[in-house]
């Protein structure tokens, strides 16, 4: 059984910065494609950064130069380093990971709020 298991979130000023990790446990970390989503009240979840099991990584333009996803596969853990914050950053965010044999699994959130 895959878990993830995300922390890191919380209370910060607008131009501050978070750094959010996300343990995995269960599965072949290494060959897993892992992502980052996030997700308002009432909104679709949204699509935020993925790192490949290469290291090839993509952005949404929203983030794009504020945010850096990265890896540790020895520590079977994902990261997301968040810059410059702003306040509609603020929402609960969500790994990811996808292996074509496992498929897709979520962790339970951690709750960013960017606010002063």
């Amino acid at each position: 059984q895959v878990q993830l298991v995300e922390s890191g979130g919380g209370l910060v000023q607008p131009g501050g910065s978070l750094r959010l990790s996300c343990a995995a446990s269960g599965t072949i970390f290494s060959i897993n494609t892992m992502a980052w989503h996030r997700q308002t009240p009432g909104n679709q979840r949204e699509w935020v950064a993925t790192i490949t099991s290469g290291g090839s990584t993509d952005y949404a333009n929203s983030v794009k130069g504020r945010f850096t996803i990265s890896r540790d596969n020895a520590k079977n853990t994902v990261y997301l380093q968040m810059n410059s914050l702003k306040p509609e950053d603020t929402a609960v965010y969500y790994c990811n990971s996808y292996s074509p044999l496992a498929g897709h699994y979520w962790g339970q959130g951690t709750q960013v709020t960017v606010s002063s």
